[in-house]
C-alpha cells in the first residue's frame, strides 16, 4: 500500500497537537481503505494507538486493508490483552492466516488470553494444510435449524450479525451440525409477511458442497460454474465447518494465476512475497534452479549433434535449417501445453478425457505438421535457390512434420501425465516443453539425414 504523502503530515500534526480522539473523529468520515492508506505511514505502535479508540468492528475493517507485513507488526507491537480481545472480532479465516506469521513466542503469549471457544476455532483452521478448502474457509456463517420459523430466523440472524462475514446464504443444520439445507436472504425477506412459516418448508436441499480436505481449486471451479457468493465446507461426516466466500475465491484465483505464470516461465513461485519484496539472492536462487536444470537439459541437444558429427560435416547445408525446425517444434509444443494446462485449471477437461484429447491432438498434429512442413519447404527452396537437388530438400518438410507432430503430442499429454501423478500440470511450462522439443527435434532431423541423405553424400 502506498501512503498518501499529502495527508501524512496533517495526520502527524493532528496526533501531536490535538490527540488521538481528533484523528478518530476525522477517520469516522472516511472509507476504511482511505483510513488505512493515511495511517500506513505511521509506526505500528502509533497506528494501534489510534485503532484502539475506534469501534471494534470498524477497527477490523480498517485493519484488513493493511498489507500482511504491517498487520503482523501491529499485532506484535500492541499490548497482548488488547490484541487478544481484538482478534476475536476478526474474520476467522483472516486471523488464522495472520497468526501463522506471528513469532511463536508472541503467539504463545496472545492465545491464552483468547476465549477458549475462539482458541479452538483458531487451532482448527490453522491445522488444515495450505492449499486445501479447510485452510481457505471462514467459520463465520449463519447457523439456523429447520424447525425455526421465519421470525425466529430473523431474530437469530440479528444475534449473529456481529460475527458474520456474509448473510447472503443462511445455512440450516441439524442437531449434530450436519448441513441439511440452505436459504438465501432473499427467500427470507420474501416471507417476512408470513413470519410463522417454517424454514424446512422452503429451504433448498440439493446442495453443492466441498470437502475440507479437497484442493482449494475445487471450490474455485464450483463457485465459477454455479456463480455462488459462497460455498459450504463440510467434513467427511457431513458436518458443516465453514464457508469459502467469493472474495477468498478471488484471492485464490490471483494466487494461482501468479503461481502458474511463474511456473510457465520456469521460476519457483515467490510464495507470499511480491517481486519487489523478494530478496535479490532469494530471487536469483529461485530462477537459478530451473535455469540450471534447463541448461543441463540443453546439453542433450549438443550431445546429439556430436553423435551425428559425420552428418554435419558431409551435409553442411543441413545445419542452417536446424534452428527453424527445433523452434517450430518448441512453439507448437508450448501452444499445446498452454491450452491443456488452462483447460485443466478451469475444469473444462479432466483426466478421464485423455483418450479423446489423444485422438484430437493426433489430428491436430497432422494438420499443423502438414501446413508447417509446406511452409518450411517453400522457405528452403527460396534460401537454397536450386543449389541442392529438389528431392534432397524433402527432408526439410518431412522433419518439420515429424517434429511438429511429436511436439504437439508431447505438449498436450505431459500435463495430463503430471496431473495423473498428482503434480501441478503448470510445471510442464513452456521452457520445459521447448527443451524437450529441441532435443526431440534435433534427433529426428539428424536421424532422417543419416538414413536418407548421408548415403548419397558418402
Amino acid at each position: 500500500m502506498t501512503p498518501n504523502i499529502l495527508l501524512l503530515p496533517d495526520i502527524r500534526e493532528i496526533l501531536n497537537e490535538n490527540g488521538v480522539q481528533s484523528i478518530v473523529d476525522f477517520c469516522s468520515t472516511l472509507h476504511p481503505a482511505s483510513i488505512a492508506e493515511i495511517l500506513d505511514g505511521l509506526s505500528p505502535s502509533e497506528i494501534w494507538s489510534i485503532l484502539r479508540h475506534i469501534e471494534v468492528v470498524d477497527r477490523g475493517n480498517i485493519f484488513s486493508y493493511f498489507d500482511d507485513e504491517l498487520q503482523v507488526k501491529i499485532i506484535e507491537s500492541a499490548p497482548r490483552s488488547e490484541i487478544a480481545e481484538f482478534i476475536e472480532y476478526l474474520p476467522s479465516d483472516d486471523r488464522a492466516d495472520i497468526l501463522d506469521d506471528i513469532k511463536p513466542k508472541i503467539l504463545n503469549e496472545i492465545l491464552p488470553l483468547v476465549s477458549r471457544e475462539e482458541q479452538k476455532d483458531i487451532e482448527r483452521l490453522r491445522a488444515y494444510p495450505e492449499g486445501t478448502c479447510g485452510a481457505e474457509m471462514s467459520s463465520d456463517f449463519v447457523r439456523l435449524h429447520e424447525e425455526m420459523t421465519v421470525q425466529q430466523a430473523l431474530n437469530e440472524i440479528s444475534n449473529q450479525t456481529h460475527v458474520l462475514e456474509t448473510v447472503f446464504y443462511l445455512y440450516v443444520l441439524d442437531k449434530e451440525d450436519r448441513l441439511v439445507g440452505l436459504i438465501s436472504a432473499k427467500e427470507i425477506v420474501k416471507r417476512i409477511g408470513k413470519p410463522e412459516t417454517q424454514l424446512k418448508t422452503f429451504m433448498k436441499r440439493d446442495l453443492i458442497i466441498v470437502d475440507a480436505n479437497a484442493d482449494r481449486e475445487e471450490a474455485v471451479k464450483l463457485v465459477a460454474k454455479y456463480d455462488f457468493v459462497a460455498i459450504p465446507v463440510l467434513d467427511e461426516n457431513g458436518k458443516m465447518l465453514g464457508i469459502i466466500t467469493h472474495d477468498d475465491i478471488v484471492d485464490t484465483i490471483l494466487e494461482e494465476m501468479t503461481e502458474n505464470a511463474h511456473m510457465s516461465a520456469a521460476v519457483n513461485p515467490l510464495g507470499d512475497s511480491t517481486y519487489l519484496e523478494t530478496n535479490l539472492i532469494i530471487l536469483a536462487r529461485k530462477r537459478f534452479v530451473w535455469l540450471a536444470i534447463l541448461l543441463f537439459g540443453a546439453l542433450s541437444t549438443a550431445l546429439i549433434l556430436t553423435l551425428f558429427e559425420t552428418v554435419n560435416k558431409e551435409i553442411v547445408w543441413l545445419v542452417a535449417f536446424l534452428p527453424m525446425i527445433v523452434s517450430t517444434g518448441g512453439n507448437c509444443g508450448g501452444q499445446s501445453a498452454t491450452l491443456v494446462i488452462t483447460a485443466l485449471a478451469t475444469g473444462e477437461i479432466s483426466l478421464k478425457d485423455w483418450a479423446y484429447i489423444f485422438r484430437r491432438e493426433i489430428a491436430m498434429g497432422i494438420l499443423l505438421g502438414s501446413a508447417m512442413g509446406f511452409c518450411a519447404f517453400i522457405n528452403a527452396l527460396l534460401i537454397l535457390q536450386g543449389n541442392v537437388p529438389f528431392l534432397q530438400l524433402l527432408i526439410i518438410p518431412a522433419a518439420v512434420f515429424l517434429v511438429v507432430f511429436s511436439s504437439n503430442m508431447t505438449g498436450a499429454l505431459l500435463p495430463l501425465l503430471f496431473q495423473r501423478f498428482g503434480w501441478d500440470p503448470a510445471l510442464m511450462s513452456n521452457p520445459f516443453v521447448a527443451g524437450i522439443s529441441d532435443t526431440l527435434g534435433t534427433f529426428i532431423y539428424m536421424l532422417l539425414a543419416l538414413c536418407f541423405l548421408l548415403p548419397i553424400y558418402s
